[in-house]
């Protein structure tokens, strides 16, 4: 939930989506993507819609928000949606929470929050709910009252299991409670495990990052993301970097480190099903990730939540007071929202079809696009088998440099 102010027309108080976006609604999948913007610190690297609790007292020295009031707020627009989407039948397939840190709330807020949205919408049956997990806010009795709750999979934040790389990020958890955490996970009989990580921190060296891949590895997770650090405006770590008191990693590092984590998770037995993300099999596969990789709907619950309906999406205020006070009153916490024409949506899709593992049908390129995929399959950057298909499938080294094959294919 990156802290970007994007423009656009303002949403309705009653959050009314236009008829285009409704035609078809609940013949899409459909997910809840719910956000929770507190943490106790903020990290360096961080550029999220999070804030602390000193972040929320307000000038009279009161809280204009908290965490004890902040499910039942949630729920209050979860309400919202069912009635803005109107009748039309939508079970729910996939429920992510994320943050912040979701797991400063109770095992039971969250449960309320899922519950709300299972009253209002219902759960399909075997829906994934998901949520993100701070290692040093759980234990192995928040996990079994969280799968009691009714969540199947957790996402823990691990990013390292070096102290020197986890201090410049400015994380808390020390190494190897990720490891832990994942045991008790388990223990309390949660489906799916993920671990996050991230590469290409100041200072780390590959043999760093081969130790984080081996710990994370170690733990037995049926999923593993691994992200690039991006060095955001406006956060600690880019003040630091501007300051010269830390230099970032170059591009041919970032791919190096790449490299090493997908030949050490595919000798693991996890396998690459979108570029940052590797599972186990294909039960193991985040299906919240991808109805957003493959053009579903989703309502976006929270300060500063995005949502997608239809070719319509829109964002929420940012702050919590903000947010609380336009559902206090009845209204849309919508802050703007965007209609997308047919060639910003065909756009999309091949952005985010394409790295995919199932890639992008070609019929989806115009007569320069297509040409620049054949350009692709002979640099080796697409994979030849599936272009004969008629798909275009990166190939590890299209992988490398997706943005790059986007950019040439639109």
């Amino acid at each position: 939930m990156p802290s970007v102010v994007l423009d656009g027309e303002p949403v309705p108080a009653d959050g009314a989506l236009p008829a285009s976006a409704l035609a078809g609604f609940g013949e899409r999948p459909f997910g809840v993507y719910v956000h929770v913007p507190f943490c106790v610190t903020r990290c360096g690297y961080c550029d999220f819609n999070t804030y602390t609790a000193e972040e929320l007292v307000s000038r009279d020295g009161s809280a204009a928000a908290t965490r004890e009031g902040y499910a039942a707020l949630a729920e209050q627009e979860v309400r919202f949606a069912r009635r803005a989407l109107g009748p039309a039948e939508a079970p729910v397939r996939t429920v992510f929470v994320g943050g912040g840190t979701p797991t400063l709330l109770p095992p039971e807020d969250l449960g309320q929050v899922l519950r709300a949205i299972d009253e209002e919408f219902g759960l399909a049956p075997g829906a994934e709910v998901t949520t993100e997990a701070n290692p040093e806010t759980v234990d192995a009795g928040y996990l079994a009252r969280l799968r009691e709750a009714g969540f199947t999979r957790v996402s823990f934040g691990m990013q390292s299991a070096r102290e020197h790389v986890l201090k410049v990020l400015e994380r808390t958890h020390t190494p190897g409670r990720p490891q832990k955490c994942a045991q008790w996970a388990r223990e309390a009989g949660f489906e799916h495990v993920n671990l996050d990580l991230i590469y290409g921190a100041p200072g780390e060296t590959d043999d760093d990052w081969r130790a984080s891949l081996e710990a994370a590895l170690e733990a037995g997770p049926d999923h593993v993301s691994a992200y690039s650090l991006i060095v955001e405006e406006g956060t600690r770590l880019a003040a630091r970097v501007r300051r010269g008191e830390l230099s970032p990693c170059d591009d041919d590092v970032l791919a190096d480190r790449y490299l090493i984590a997908d030949e050490m998770l595919e000798r693991a037995g996890l396998h690459a099903y979108e570029v940052s993300n590797w599972a186990r099999d294909t039960a193991a596969r985040s299906a919240h990730n991808r109805l957003y990789w493959t053009g579903g709907d989703w309502w976006g619950v929270g300060p500063g939540a995005h949502s997608h309906v239809g070719g319509t999406r829109w964002w929420n205020v940012k702050h919590p007071a903000a947010y609380a006070a336009r559902l206090a009153a009845g209204a849309s916490p919508g802050q703007a929202r965007e209609v997308l024409g047919a060639e910003e949506r065909r756009f999309e899709r091949i952005l985010l079809e394409l790295r995919i593992a199932e890639g992008c049908p070609l019929e989806l390129l115009d007569a320069p696009g297509r040409a620049a995929a054949g350009r692709a399959v002979r640099e080796g950057l697409l994979d030849p088998a599936a272009h004969a298909g008629g798909r275009g499938v990166l190939t590890r080294r299209g992988r490398l440099l997706a943005d790059a094959v986007v950019r040439d294919l639109t």
